[in-house]
């Protein structure tokens, strides 16, 4: 079967924004009089934020749910997206694709509030179909929940399907669901095809299909 949708994975895919989380997190930490200066920043990177909350929570006062410390994130996240970088050629390829037919949407392991605040900054609502969030599945990436649920939404088979992502969770999340998987920016993933640029997108779906 030919590509008839591609799924693209939003956090180090379309936008840059592990900063953002990261500053996000330090913010959510000095409020309670949290230190975490342990740990590398990249400690998190791909880790969705109940795990992150998982690996923190014995940090944290006994009294504070997830909900609460997941709210102050957030608004941070939201307040703050002037910190977001759109990746070089997202927009251009989702376009692109979309004037050739196309079919678009998210899936992202952020919580909806992030999704919405990443696809709001992009401008690209009126493009993707969909978005599938962490709050929308009963399992995060590298589960192949997100992208079973991506692929019942949009009605097509896996085979039809192609999924955009740099991170190992999100690799093994889209290729459990039997998706073709274009690994951006990161050689190490064992995906099916490699790109350095988004741009290079419009000539793979055209080549599989």
């Amino acid at each position: 079967m030919s590509i008839k949708a591609v799924f693209w994975d939003i956090d180090g895919t379309l936008v840059d924004s592990e900063p953002l989380h990261l500053q996000a997190l330090l913010a959510v930490c000095k409020r309670f009089n949290v230190d975490i200066s342990d740990l590398p920043d990249e400690t998190f990177i791909g880790v969705d934020i109940i795990g992150v909350w998982q690996a923190l929570k014995h940090r944290f006062a006994e009294n504070l749910t997830v909900s609460a410390w997941n709210a102050f994130i957030d608004d941070y996240y939201a307040q703050h997206c002037e910190m977001l970088h759109i990746m070089p050629g997202a927009l251009d390829t989702i376009h692109s694709l979309h004037g050739l037919g196309y079919r678009q949407a998210a899936v992202s392991n952020s919580g909806r509030r992030v999704v919405d605040t990443n696809l709001d900054f992009l401008g690209i609502n009126g493009v993707f179909e969909f978005s599938i969030s962490l709050d929308d599945v009963s399992e995060a990436k590298p589960s192949p929940a997100p992208y079973l649920q991506a692929l019942s939404q949009m009605g097509i088979a896996p085979s039809e399907g192609l999924a955009v992502e740099d991170s190992s969770s999100g690799a093994r999340s889209a290729q459990a669901a039997g998706l073709t998987l274009v690994a951006y920016k990161n050689p190490g993933l064992p995906a099916d095809v490699w790109i350095d640029e988004l741009t290079e997108l419009k000539s793979i779906c055209r080549n599989i299909g």
